[in-house]
């Protein structure tokens, strides 16, 4: 297929390209580069792409296209509450925006990277299937309900959206982010000795590593249409569900010496779920997840390693998404609307 993948110099960006291509995929690429230079070894070879804000994609930029892939979009909580109603205008209405032009294009597939933080304060005893409840509890989560119920509104016998509602990620990608808790475990066990907890570990969360997404992107990109057409997918495995505190303790038994610390006044996380996989496992057998969080965090021990990473730049602007915009910000080189200034 002839796919453009938005947000491709970002974190999933990086590993999902390159997974398209090898499979036989002509892909283009559209990002503003916001992260672009906050890379950790080397990058992918480079794609055609268009430096276009979201906010200003018209149909024209789509044409001859059979499918996109939408990974752009403010990618956490904490920039999410930096500005809520940029996170609106970028993670929900620019969706929407990029979803009216794909169809007016003639694009026949959407493929649209959703959360599983939509679930939120998740309080059912059981992992939660695509069939549950929201309750979000950040405009992040909540910008991701809102785009998939008007991207269902556009889904006809011409378009077909599909949902890849991913667990949070972890692993190694050339653009690391260390925003991300197995990631920044792990480094601070590697770089610092200490396993640090922000919160009292006792929130449960489905994890999921960047390879596979990416091999779910794929995998839904290539499946039959009549299964796929306008479906939620939970991104990972089901058995993939651990209270960060179960975490904490795999990466301080990898990390020889390390030890499980806590911040001052680290509290309950209001972020608390489980979900079922079981979906994606029945009806998209080209998905066959490959990582655990134990394979991961010995992964990223060996590439930290490899590639000489220091505590400095773990928590420096080129791997912390919100350090990262404020530091563009404070140097004028973006406005308040996250535009490039020049």
């Amino acid at each position: 297929m002839r796919t453009l993948v938005t947000g491709h110099d970002g974190y999933i960006g990086s590993v999902l390209v390159p997974l398209l291509r090898a499979a036989g995929h002509d892909v283009t690429g559209l990002d503003i580069s916001l992260y672009a230079d906050g890379v950790l070894g080397p990058i992918p070879p480079a794609v055609p792409a268009l430096r276009v804000d979201l906010r200003d994609v018209e149909p024209e930029h789509l044409r001859g296209y059979d499918a996109v892939v939408h990974l752009a979009a403010l990618c956490n909580d904490p920039i999410g509450n930096l500005n809520p109603d940029l996170t609106y205008d970028i993670n929900h209405r620019s969706t929407v925006r990029l979803a009216k032009a794909a169809k007016e294009a003639g694009v026949g597939t959407f493929l649209f990277s959703s959360s599983c933080s939509l679930y939120g304060a998740g309080l059912d005893d059981r992992p939660l299937d695509e069939e549950a409840g929201f309750a979000p509890v950040t405009p992040y989560g909540e910008s991701k309900i809102l785009s998939e119920q008007d991207l269902a509104g556009l889904a006809d016998d011409d378009f077909s959206p599909v949902y890849l509602r991913n667990a949070t990620a972890y692993g190694f990608s050339p653009r690391l982010r260390g925003d991300l808790v197995v990631n920044d475990l792990t480094a601070h066990a590697l770089l610092t000795g200490e396993v640090r907890l922000l919160s009292d570990g006792t929130a449960w969360r489905p994890l999921v590593h960047v390879e596979d997404i990416s091999a779910a992107f794929l995998a839904l990109l290539e499946a039959p249409r009549d299964v796929v057409h306008n479906r939620a997918y939970n991104i990972g495995q089901t058995s993939e569900n651990y209270l960060i505190r179960d975490v904490a303790e795999i990466v301080r038994d990898v990390v020889t010496g390390s030890t499980v610390t806590f911040a001052g006044g680290a509290s309950a996380d209001s972020r608390n779920y489980r979900v079922s996989c079981d979906r994606i496992a029945a009806e998209v057998p080209g998905f066959r997840p490959a990582w655990t969080v134990r394979k991961g965090v010995e992964q990223l021990v060996e590439e930290y390693g490899r590639h000489g990473l220091t505590i400095e730049q773990f928590t420096g602007e080129g791997h912390q998404r919100l350090k990262k915009i404020r530091a563009l910000l404070a140097a004028g080189r973006i406005d308040e609307q996250l535009r490039w200034t020049s």
